[in-house]
């Protein structure tokens, strides 16, 4: 699998240029606040809203930046892309708007609701076993003389730049944020949002949220290398990679002030407190920010005069996962 071409690694200026490649495609989502979420939390807490992005969720942004950089050759020949969420959503949407193919290699036990969404997009969806067979195999297969261009989930200069577009904007807009809080998967949102935060407030304190049943990136931050975790069983299905990239991992042991892991019990709280004060559908992936506060593990506690900036990375959540959580009692 060849990935995308590409001249440097991220950095600040790779985020703004992503920004400019970026105008006029995608959303530029809202920054919400809660009177009740700050008295509780102890502090002003500006909320990210990629819930509102294309697709649902921030990964539009990096799929753009990636494959809108291809050659006319490229786009042509079409793209491939290993995913069973938000990933291949964002592919499949981009491609449809730019006119190019795309083959999505997806697990047989997918959500049906997500596979359903990348096939309207117009994307060829080709299902493997994730029991027996590897979906790194399945794509090798399907482009075996590399005539589609791989577009992987997390691990690429032109993903990172993309997703770190949407901390830049909030920081833009609210340079004072002391501390900014994101989510945690394959480390792509993560070390986009420390780049770009770094680069307007080099003082902003960046913490990355992971569920405690998949720490993989908490682990690997503490001990200096990369640590894989093997099907992490989480609400939060967005965290579920094995592990982080070595280019995120690089970013992150650099510009990352801090790794914390939340409870399962916690994150279902966050969303329950998101969707009853901002009014908002968020999946728990998204919530990880909030659910960091509400259980206090953020280094230093929230004061008054603290400006908290939490990327709220997305809201594709089923119904019945939706309706398990909000039929729980609150703990607040």
């Amino acid at each position: 699998m060849k990935p995308p071409n590409i001249n440097k690694l991220p950095n600040f200026d790779t985020i703004s240029d992503a920004a400019k490649q970026l105008e006029g495609h995608r959303i530029r989502t809202g920054v919400m606040s809660s009177p009740w979420i700050n008295a509780l939390i102890g502090a002003k807490l500006l909320f990210k809203c990629e819930n509102q992005q294309h697709i649902g969720a921030f990964k539009f942004r990096g799929a753009y930046n990636a494959i809108s950089r291809l050659s006319k050759q490229q786009m042509q020949a079409g793209v491939i892309a290993y995913s069973s969420g938000n990933h291949a959503q964002a592919v499949a949407r981009v491609c449809q708007m730019l006119k190019i193919e795309a083959t999505i290699v997806m697990p047989d036990n997918a959500p049906i609701i997500k596979r359903q969404a990348t096939e309207s997009y117009g994307a060829r969806v080709v299902e493997y076993n994730p029991d027996t067979e590897s979906r790194e195999n399945i794509t090798d297969q399907i482009n075996k003389n590399d005539q589609l261009s791989f577009i992987p989930p997390f691990n690429h200069p032109h993903i990172i730049a993309g997703q770190g577009t949407a901390a830049l904007e909030l920081m833009g807009d609210n340079p004072d944020i002391s501390k900014l809080l994101a989510p945690c998967g394959g480390g792509g949102l993560l070390s986009g949002s420390a780049l770009a935060a770094k680069g307007v407030n080099s003082n902003c304190k960046v913490v990355g949220v992971e569920p405690e049943l998949a720490d993989d990136a908490t682990q690997s931050f503490h001990q200096g290398k990369i640590i894989t975790i093997d099907y992490p069983d989480t609400i939060a299905d967005g965290t579920r990679t094995l592990s982080v990239g070595d280019i995120t991992f690089a970013i992150i042991r650099e510009h990352v002030d801090a790794m914390e892991t939340v409870s399962e019990a916690m994150i279902k709280e966050a969303v329950r407190i998101i969707f009853y004060h901002l009014k908002q559908v968020v999946e728990p992936s998204g919530a990880l920010g909030l659910a960091a506060l509400l259980e206090d593990k953020v280094a230093g506690k929230a004061v008054a005069a603290d400006t908290i900036g939490i990327i709220m990375s997305g809201g594709n959540i089923d119904g019945q996962t939706m309706s398990t959580i909000l039929a729980e009692p609150s703990i607040f």
